[in-house]
C-alpha cells in the first residue's frame, strides 16, 4: 500500500480520536490527542498537526512550530508533509526561496505515493496525464520526470503586449500551458463559494450585489507547486518580490456572474486608510491569468480606458492600480463583465508595495 494511502485510511487511535474531538467541537482536545500521536511516532499525527500549527486552523497560529512537525513527518516517510514542503520552500516560508528544494521535496512525495505530487510533476514536466515517463504510471521514474521541469522558464517573463502606457495594462499571451490552467480549475472547483466584498465602515467581508460571482482562496495548505511556480512567474513579470503577494485566488463566473465596476487598490477614503497601507501595504498591481475561453462576452473592462479585454486561455494580464508614489490611481475603474454563455475560470493575483508575510 502506498504512503498516501497509508496516510489517510486506518488511522491510529490517537488521530480517530482527534477527529472525533473535532467532530464535536472539542479542539484543544484533539490536538492534545495529535500530541499523543506525535509521541508515538505518527506520521499522520505529525503532518495533521503541523498543517494546523502552521495556518492556525483550530489551533495557535505557530508557523514555525508547524513547519517542524511537517519536516518531521517528511523525514520519517510522510508523502503529503513532503508535498507540503514543497510549497514552504517554493515561497520561502522558513528560508530564502528555493525552488530546487521545492522540486526536490514533490519528487520525494511523488515517489512516497503522494498521487497530487505526481499529477504535479507530470504537469510541469510537460507529460501526458496519467502516464509515466516510459509509459508505465507503475515504472515512473519521478527525479527523471523532475529533470525536465524548466524552472528558470518560470522565473522568466514572456513575450508581452501592452494594452495600455498610461496606466500599465501588459498581456502575455503564452503564460502558461493548458494542463497549468486544466490543474487550477479543477484545484478551484468544488471549493467555491460566493465572492465577498470587504466593507471598509463595518470592517467586514460580505456578499454584496455588485458581486455575483464564486471564488476559491488557496491558502497555504491548499496551494501547490503549481500554484507557486505560476506566482514566480507572476513575480518575474513584475520585478516585485514573492513576499509582496496575497493567497492567490481562482474567480468562476457562470453564465449572467459579474464582478461590476470597481478600483483594487485600498480606498483612501475609508476609515484607517492609512493604517491600513502602513501595516499591509498599498494593492498596487492585480494580476489576472486567463483560464479558459470557450465562453461568450465576459470581457475584463476598463471603461475610463477604452480598454476592454477577453483573454485567451493560458494568458497572464497585469494592471498597475497605484500611481508612483503609490496613491490611487482612479483610471484603473474596471468590471468583469458576466459571460452571456458558458462559465469562465480566471485566477486573481493582489500584489502589495511591502511583504505580506
Amino acid at each position: 500500500m502506498s504512503v498516501a494511502a497509508t496516510e489517510t485510511v486506518g488511522l491510529s487511535p490517537d488521530v480517530a480520536r482527534a477527529d472525533e474531538c473535532d467532530a464535536a467541537g472539542r479542539h484543544t482536545e484533539a490536538i492534545n490527542h495529535l500530541v499523543a500521536g506525535v509521541k508515538q511516532g505518527d506520521i499522520e499525527a505529525y503532518t495533521r498537526l503541523g498543517k494546523r500549527l502552521l495556518v492556525g486552523d483550530r489551533a495557535p497560529l505557530l508557523p514555525n512550530d508547524g513547519a517542524k512537525f511537517l519536516e518531521d513527518a517528511s523525514a520519517r516517510g510522510g508523502g503529503e508533509a513532503a508535498a507540503l514542503l514543497s510549497v514552504l520552500f517554493g515561497v520561502g516560508a522558513r528560508q530564502q526561496i528555493d525552488l530546487r528544494a521545492a522540486l526536490a521535496s514533490l519528487v520525494l512525495a511523488a515517489e512516497r505515493g503522494w498521487l497530487p505530487a505526481r499529477e504535479q510533476l507530470r504537469i510541469l514536466a510537460g507529460a501526458p496525464a496519467g502516464t509515466g515517463v516510459g509509459g508505465d504510471p507503475q515504472q515512473d521514474d519521478w527525479r527523471q520526470l523532475a529533470a525536465r521541469v524548466d524552472l528558470k522558464m518560470w522565473q522568466t517573463a514572456p513575450p508581452a503586449t501592452d494594452l495600455s502606457t498610461e496606466p500599465l495594462i501588459r498581456s502575455y499571451p503564452g503564460f502558461v500551458s493548458g494542463p497549468v490552467c486544466r490543474w487550477l480549475i479543477d484545484k478551484a472547483r468544488g471549493r467555491l463559494s460566493r465572492a465577498l466584498v470587504y466593507e471598509a465602515l463595518i470592517k467586514e467581508v460580505t456578499v454584496h450585489h455588485t458581486r455575483t460571482n464564486s471564488a476559491a482562496m488557496f491558502s497555504m495548505l491548499e496551494t501547490d507547486l503549481v500554484c507557486v511556480l505560476t506566482q514566480a512567474r507572476m513575480a518575474a513579470c513584475l520585478s516585485v518580490p514573492f513576499r509582496h503577494f496575497e493567497a492567490m485566488t481562482v474567480l468562476h463566473y457562470d453564465e449572467g456572474e459579474q464582478i461590476t465596476e470597481h478600483f483594487d487598490f485600498v480606498d483612501p477614503n475609508v476609515p484607517d486608510y492609512e493604517r491600513e497601507v502602513a501595516q499591509r501595504g498599498q494593492r498596487i498591481v492585480t494580476f489576472l491569468v486567463y483560464l479558459n475561453d470557450d465562453y461568450a462576452a465576459g470581457e475584463t473592462d476598463f471603461p475610463r480606458l477604452g480598454v476592454s479585454h477577453k483573454g485567451h486561455s493560458g494568458e497572464g494580464l497585469f494592471f498597475v492600480n497605484a500611481l508612483r508614489d503609490s496613491s490611487a490611481d482612479v483610471r484603473t475603474l474596471h468590471a468583469g463583465r458576466p459571460p452571456v454563455s458558458g462559465e469562465k475560470w480566471i485566477v486573481s493575483q493582489f500584489v502589495r508595495n511591502r511583504p505580506m508575510f
